[in-house]
């Protein structure tokens, strides 16, 4: 007997086949070519309709609540197309901060901004990456500051890299408070905020594109405070362990579909007298790709299930997301090799996944600082045995 679970995965899958699939196809993958916000519109109306809307959603917003074990093969099912998870309402950055907002979220807050979030009614941004010398993959280096002002605050600074910012309902700002860095819920349209730039990035999947923000004394209240003052960093951590195995979800699903459609490929072409699939070269590439989407699967579903047990799993974690955002890259760049020229094309799939998957190294931490990361805990566990 099929579970509920299996069969949420097939009705994720068939729903991403038939009714995402075709337009991703028609526009290369370009979301805003494909019409944007009002895109992303149309294809929530069909998911509601098909069932498969908002899976990690609290069920008290219409979500089906999933935990992150049983969400794993639902998001990889949606991730299969670039405009899936958005269809789903758990593309980044927006289930993130949804995921944030459930843990931290005031009772006022949650009808204000989570209710709408999961509905799909208004997208968010987190708006924490500054440029240099601010924050980055040191978010120590925090330049934006909250000033008390009477009975509120005065946010005002520079943000840069901040995905799906342009359309966004409200933004989650971390600015520099007196005692550490404060997180605050802010209306995207309140005076003293401006979009200064879209940034040109290689990645084209995302609504509201990676923009430069400015804030410049911009009024916050104390009920704009996401959980207690001086607790950012904190809160971040809430936010970011579980996003980054939701990433290694999303283009889980993007990388099996590239190898699916390069084995399919070398399987009818044929050279030097025998199919690609046979030659012992293409057959090394074809072996590896397996080995690295089983290996990443393995990996994302430990770490999944220490935060399912109610674990930080910040080890777990940054092994999952360093080896798969690795891994599924190599394998989008094996599908591509494989495939020759019709690899680089827009014929295929392959390409255009190949460069969805390549920021994925640096999004929510680079490889190299959860490398650091890994390498200091390791000497912390035998250093002082060694």
């Amino acid at each position: 007997m099929t579970s509920p679970s299996e069969d949420l995965v097939t009705r994720t899958r068939a729903f991403v086949e038939s009714e995402v699939l075709p337009l991703e196809d028609a526009f290369d993958g370009d979301v805003a070519a494909a019409g944007g916000d009002r895109l992303r519109v149309d294809l929530q109306k069909l998911a509601r309709a098909a069932g498969v809307f908002a899976p990690h959603a609290p069920e008290e917003f219409g979500g089906l609540g999933l935990g992150m074990v049983e969400r794993a093969p639902v998001f990889e099912a949606a991730g299969r197309a670039l405009f899936g998870p958005m269809a789903l309402n758990i593309n980044a950055p927006d289930e993130g901060n949804l995921h944030l907002l459930d843990q931290v979220a005031s009772g006022d807050q949650r009808a204000r901004y989570l209710a709408p979030l999961a509905r799909g009614e208004q997208r968010s941004a987190f708006a924490m990456t500054e440029p240099p010398p601010g924050a980055g993959s040191d978010p120590g280096a925090l330049l934006t500051v909250a000033r008390r002002a009477g009975s509120g605050w005065l946010v005002t600074g520079q943000k840069k890299f901040i995905t799906g910012a342009d359309g966004a309902g409200f933004y989650i700002v971390m600015a520099r408070t007196p005692g550490g860095a404060t997180m605050f819920l802010v209306p995207a349209d309140r005076p003293g905020i401006s979009i200064t730039r879209h940034v040109p990035t290689m990645d084209r999947s995302m609504v509201g594109g990676h923009c430069e923000l400015s804030f410049t004394d911009v009024e916050v209240g104390d009920e704009d405070v996401l959980g207690a003052v001086d607790e950012g960093f904190r809160y971040a951590q809430v936010r970011l362990g579980p996003a980054r195995l939701t990433h290694v979800m999303r283009w889980l699903g993007a990388a099996q579909r590239a190898h699916e459609a390069a084995v399919s490929y070398v399987s009818t072409r044929s050279a030097f007298g025998a199919p690609l699939a046979r030659q012992g070269m293409v057959e090394l590439m074809i072996a590896d790709n397996e080995i690295d989407l089983a290996a990443t699967r393995s990996l994302l579903l430990t770490a999944c299930r220490v935060l399912d047990a109610g674990g930080a799993g910040r080890e777990e974690t940054s092994l999952a997301k360093v080896f798969g955002a690795e891994a599924l890259h190599r394998v989008a760049d094996r599908a591509m090799q494989m495939c020759g020229g019709a690899g680089v094309s827009a014929d295929l799939p392959v390409a255009r996944i190949a460069r969805e998957l390549r920021p994925f190294r640096i999004y929510d931490g680079p490889s190299e600082v959860h490398r650091m990361s890994l390498a200091r805990r390791a000497v912390r566990r035998y250093g002082a045995s060694a």
